[in-house]
């Protein structure tokens, strides 16, 4: 019994009585007896070609290659502060230096200065030697050199140039700064030279081209610094003309104007205290002398030095005119004398102090006067503090000016003086770690022995295939032939077991005359062959899509599907069952309830309408009719050339697709009638002749007579087993059920496909 939940191999067909010869193939042991007796042959075009490829090797010229390392460091030495090109600090930058510098070792700036170092143009294996030619050669007999003009010249150093690139080849190790220049030639001293030449041109082409930079950079801003001063000078001219027009005088922070002002607040306010303190003393005097006090208790009279005096006068008239009050009576003559002196002096002081109320009168005058004057000055001075802060605006843009022109003048003279003094520094970090040595061994042709065992492994191989192509085109001439070509035994059939002895209820139908007896096909539909639609969508015209019932369907568009090509194979076996007079009918089973068995005939008569068979798909299902509820409502449409294959009065018509299948649904009869309905729409199909094939959606188990009769027309069964279900005691029970008519299982189906998959997924197709 067959194992059908283990990986699907091809099965081979078992050979019955009658049986014919099989398709030709080879196996292993064929082949290792093909090639055995023709060892002697083989092996004499194995050595024949080990002889010729020593012989080439022999005749070829050697080819030498010397190698010379530089270590190219990106990261140059820092001789000044500034440098003339800015230094990369990544990894992916310093790589990027590296590989450059590796392109510029082969730059024709290089190669160049090493044919003019090495005289490669002269050198014959670079394309040089004797260039006068026949005419030269005639000419020089007789004393006249010719020598080549500029054009020439040049043409050979090109020449030489191109011949040098295919000689050497740079490369740089991974994750170092290593770069390594081989060079190869046909003599070895000659490489070695080359490549150190090579790596001694690069190191001064480096040298120069930094020198040259520095060099253009300096004379590019020496250009700029004549410009640069040129600006800055008129800038300062611009400037101090604006000063003297403007009157800006003063000190490098202030100006004299300014100056100036803060000078007259500080007067005024000096001023202003002078007049408060000159009033100040005129209301004191004043106040004294209405108070009828001492006049000379004031602090100017106590300083005066002539009322010090009037005041002691006074003082001793005043104790002589008391004595004499004493003495002598009040109208005395002595004593009127004494009070008229008394009073004398008081007058002489009050007239003093009148003489300090008017000095103090006079002095708040001036004092006023003088603060009068400053005011009207500093009003002056502030309305031209205001006219120059407003020209002071112009000022300052004007300065501004003139220090960008200085601190740009001064960048370039310190940038220029850097750069010149750059061009005889050299700031690279390459050099040779590694001078190229004269090679020891060749590099190419490879050691004899390798070329004859390269030679001997090839001719041993083309022999062999000539042999086997010889067998396989022409089989007459080769004694060998593949082992399934004997003539084919016919083993004995063991007795088939109780459960598949056919039951006496469904007496044996004539079978086609069929010579042989295959064991069934297995193929695998799975989730990746199909794709998912959206249920109920159909064409945008009057036609229906299968693809768009709902059902999962094949993808369209891959041919060499697996699944496809069993397929292929299950229809082969059914044709040959059906003898290819009428079309085949084949029926497909399944021991599930669900509509995998559906899913997989409606996948069946697809795959067949895609290789251009015309296909009646035909609901034999009298159970679920999962086929019909899918396409009844179509039924009203217009029937194809074909479509009087209705089943009963009341059915509906075949309908046509839009993928070549016409479907009949199941008629709503009973299961007698309705059986032998389809058996006049098969007879119909085949007499007609429009049908290359026609499938049967069912009968579902268990079979009733009815079922088996369709079963008995069908020239081969297709089992579908849905994976979700024990895949092997399926398969009993349908070979069970079957009896004796296991016999046209032509193929098995292991379905792979939820027909009730809830959502769909992102690596699926949808329509």
């Amino acid at each position: 019994m067959l194992i059908y939940d283990q990986p699907i191999d091809r099965a081979t067909p078992e050979i019955g009585p009658a049986a014919t010869a099989a398709p030709a193939g080879f196996s292993v042991l064929d082949l290792a007896q093909l090639l055995w007796q023709r060892k002697v042959a083989i092996v004499s075009a194995a050595l024949i070609s080990a002889c010729v490829a020593v012989a080439v090797g022999k005749s070829l010229t050697p080819k030498y290659t010397a190698s010379a390392q530089l270590y190219v460091d990106p990261r140059e030495l820092q001789l000044v502060d500034r440098e003339l090109t800015p230094r990369a600090q990544d990894i992916s930058g310093l790589a990027m230096v590296v590989e450059s510098q590796a392109r510029v070792i082969t730059s024709n700036n290089v190669l160049l200065q090493v044919i003019r170092d090495t005289h490669l143009e002269k050198d014959p294996e670079f394309g040089g030697g004797d260039s006068k030619g026949i005419l030269g050669s005639l000419l020089g007999l007789f004393g006249i050199e010719m020598h080549p003009t500029a054009e020439q010249q040049k043409q050979i150093q090109m020449g030489a140039l191109e011949a040098l690139n295919r000689h050497i080849n740079v490369k740089k190790t991974d994750r170092t700064f290593i770069v390594d220049i081989d060079v190869w030639s046909y003599e070895p001293a000659k490489a070695a030279m080359l490549a150190n030449a090579i790596s001694k041109a690069y190191l001064a082409e480096s040298k120069q081209s930094q020198a040259a930079a520095a060099r253009r950079a300096t004379s590019d801003l020496s250009g700029r610094l004549k410009e640069l001063q040129e600006r800055l000078r008129n800038a300062e001219n611009a400037l101090a003309v604006y000063k003297a027009q403007n009157n800006f005088v003063g000190s490098q922070d202030t100006l004299i104007s300014d100056q100036q002002l803060a000078a007259s607040n500080q007067r005024l306010a000096a001023a202003r205290a002078l007049t408060l303190d000159a009033q100040a003393k005129l209301d004191q005097i004043e106040a004294s002398r209405k108070a009828s006090s001492d006049a000379g208790a004031i602090p100017e009279a106590l300083q005066s030095q002539t009322i010090a005096n009037l005041r002691a006068q006074y003082a001793e008239a005043r104790k002589r005119q008391a004595e004499l009050h004493s003495e002598l009576g009040p109208r005395h003559p002595a004593l009127r004398q004494m009070e008229q002196q008394v009073q004398d002096l008081r007058r002489a002081i009050n007239e003093e102090v009148e003489r300090f109320a008017q000095s103090a009168k006079n002095d708040l005058i001036r004092a006023r006067d003088y603060e009068a004057s400053l005011g009207k000055a500093l009003e002056t001075q502030k309305r031209q503090s205001v006219q120059m802060s407003q020209a002071s605006v112009r000022l300052r843009e004007l300065e501004r000016d003139v220090e960008a022109s200085r601190d740009v003048y001064q960048s370039f003279l310190k940038r220029s003086r850097e750069t010149e003094e750059q061009e005889s520094l050299n700031t690279s970090n390459a050099r040779i770690i590694g001078e190229a040595t004269v090679p020891q061994r060749r590099t190419f042709p490879p050691a004899m022995s390798l070329l004859a065992m390269i030679g001997f492994v090839f001719g041993g191989l083309a022999a062999s295939g000539w042999f086997i192509a010889l067998n396989q085109l022409m089989p007459g001439t080769n004694p060998v032939q593949p082992r399934d070509k004997a003539p084919a035994e016919t083993p004995k059939q063991p007795p088939a077991p109780a459960a598949e002895k056919q039951p006496p209820a469904a007496p044996p139908q004539p079978q086609p005359a069929v010579s042989l007896i295959e064991k069934p096909l297995i193929a695998r539909l799975q989730e990746a062959d199909v794709m998912r639609t959206l249920g109920g969508i159909l064409a945008t015209d009057s036609t229906a899509d299968v693809t768009r019932l709902g059902w999962p369907t094949l993808r369209a568009g891959f041919p060499l599907m697996t699944v496809l090509n069993a397929l292929r194979e299950m229809r082969a076996a059914l044709a040959r069952r059906a003898g290819g007079e009428t079309p085949p009918v084949m029926a497909v089973i399944g021991a599930g309830v669900d509509q995998d068995r559906s899913i997989a005939a409606l996948n069946i008569a697809l795959a067949a309408a895609r290789d251009g068979a015309k296909v009646l798909l035909i609901d034999a299902d009298l159970k679920e009719r999962a086929l019909s509820s899918k396409v009844s409502h179509l039924a009203k449409s217009e029937p194809s050339r074909f479509g009087w294959l209705g089943i009963g009065a009341r059915a509906a018509r075949a309908i046509p697709t839009a993928n070549g299948i016409s479907i009949l649904p199941a008629v709503n009869a009973a299961d007698a009638k309705a059986g032998d309905a389809i058996r006049k729409a098969i007879a119909r199909a085949r007499s007609a002749s429009g049908y290359d094939l026609v499938i049967l959606d069912g009968p579902a188990m268990p079979w009733s007579p009815a079922d088996g009769k369709l079963l008995d027309i069908a020239e081969g069964l297709v089992a579908i087993l849905p994976v979700h279900l024990d895949i092997n005691d399926s398969m009993e029970d349908i070979i069970a059920a079957l009896g004796g008519a296991e016999r046209k299982l032509v193929g098995v189906v292991l379905s792979e496909v939820n027909p009730t998959a809830a959502s769909p997924q992102r690596d699926k197709q949808y329509a």
